[in-house]
């Protein structure tokens, strides 16, 4: 008796088999009454592979000398044979049985009667044996005994395969804790450290902007300035997915806005500059005040559209409506292209969401989640619809009263 080396792999994977037979609150109770129904003074939960043989949990009242952990040299078991023929091994007296008398085993261990059952897990593999041995003869063979020993043999396995379950989610949801966690962590020191390069970049562009008597250098600027407004949007994103996950929300700051149709039209406007070559047609008639967050449905305007010009096709313009509905403010942006599926239409407000059909470089997958952060933030809704005939909708509907 000792404990026998392993491989590093099977080392572990033993010592983890272990902790799931130990987790198993019946096992002890278990082995205690195959003690005490046999009137064997040694009972175990053994791992058996094949090359080792390993204790999981011990009932010895006969200081047999083996604990939890212990390893037997494998070829000195009957358990070895047991796991090769899959099948129960019992002997009610070595010195009598026509077939082990003079076995190795019984010699090598003192053994005068022995029953050893597999444990098959539901999936078919081998886990190993649950066993019992004395010095002294004792009446095993009989189907009482064996039916009591199979039977705790299979709620043994059905508790190992539940056991495993449990731990594949316990660790996947550890697992998917940690990558949130650094995920989250990444994205609000990204955001952070790109603003100082950005407003540089952004200060350059507008100087060559202004550069009138050289043409080229304007083009230049322009371009140069509508990728720093794109790249401050995406940086927007994700301080803002940042800060809604690790709090408890995106916030908003609701307060009375006379404006708000001069607010939309200049992000239809700055939208037109970016993409001279799309046609955005706006019909923006609120006229009213708004109880709301300014900023933010202009970052919702300005997401919706994006998406738009993203994902639609090029030969149809992207329409944009406001209106007062009721008491709701209701804003809805259209594209036209092909219909988009009612399984991707579930998704597309998930964050870091993207459908197999995107174009590379076409953002970070969190403009529509932000946008439903944004409406929810409101009280409000925000739907979808898409068909071949009316193109895709997206309608958002915000309580004037909040």
């Amino acid at each position: 008796m000792n404990n026998l080396p392993a491989g590093n792999g099977e080392e572990a994977q033993i010592a983890r088999d272990i902790e799931a037979v130990q987790r198993i609150d019946a096992v002890p109770a278990i082995l205690r009454l195959i003690c005490r129904n046999t009137g064997m003074g040694f009972a175990a939960v053994a791992r058996v592979t094949g090359q080792s043989w390993t204790a999981c949990a011990v009932q010895d009242d006969v200081a047999f000398g083996l604990a939890a952990g212990g390893q037997l040299d494998l070829r000195t078991t009957l358990c070895f044979e047991s796991r090769a023929a899959r099948a129960t091994i019992v002997i009610d007296n070595f010195s009598d049985d026509p077939v082990y008398r003079g076995h190795h085993t019984a010699r090598i261990y003192n053994l005068g009667s022995y029953i050893s059952v597999p444990i098959i897990l539901p999936d078919g593999s081998y886990f190993g044996n649950l066993c019992a041995i004395d010095p002294k003869p004792a009446e095993v063979s009989n189907p009482r005994t064996l039916s009591m020993f199979e039977g705790f043999a299979d709620l043994i396995a059905l508790q190992l395969a539940s056991e495993g379950r449990h731990q594949a989610v316990r660790t996947a949801l550890f697992n998917e804790r940690e990558t949130a966690s650094l995920r989250e962590q990444f994205i609000a020191v990204l955001g952070h450290d790109l603003r100082n390069p950005l407003s540089a970049v952004s200060a350059t562009a507008e100087l060559l902007a202004l550069r009138k008597h050289e043409p080229d250098l304007v083009k230049i600027g322009l371009r140069l300035k509508a990728t720093t407004l794109r790249m401050a949007r995406l940086i927007d994103d994700v301080m803002d997915f940042a800060r809604g996950r690790l709090g408890s929300g995106i916030g908003v700051s609701i307060d009375e806005v006379d404006d708000l149709d001069t607010a939309l039209r200049m992000v239809v406007a700055e939208l037109r500059e970016a993409h001279p070559d799309r046609l955005l047609a706006d019909d923006i008639a609120i006229g009213a005040r708004v109880r709301c967050d300014r900023t933010r449905v202009q970052q919702l305007l300005s997401n919706l559209v994006g998406n738009a010009v993203t994902h639609g096709a090029a030969a149809f313009p992207v329409r944009v409506l406001a209106r007062i509905e009721g008491a709701e403010l209701v804003l809805s942006v259209v594209n036209g292209g092909e219909e988009i599926a009612p399984e991707v239409l579930a998704r597309v407000f998930e964050p870091y969401w993207r459908p197999a059909t995107s174009k590379p470089g076409g953002g970070l997958g969190l403009g529509l989640y932000i946008c439903k952060q944004i409406v929810s933030a409101h009280g409000g809704t925000l739907e979808v619809q898409s068909s071949a005939q009316d193109g895709t909708r997206f309608v958002a509907r915000l309580p004037m009263a909040v």
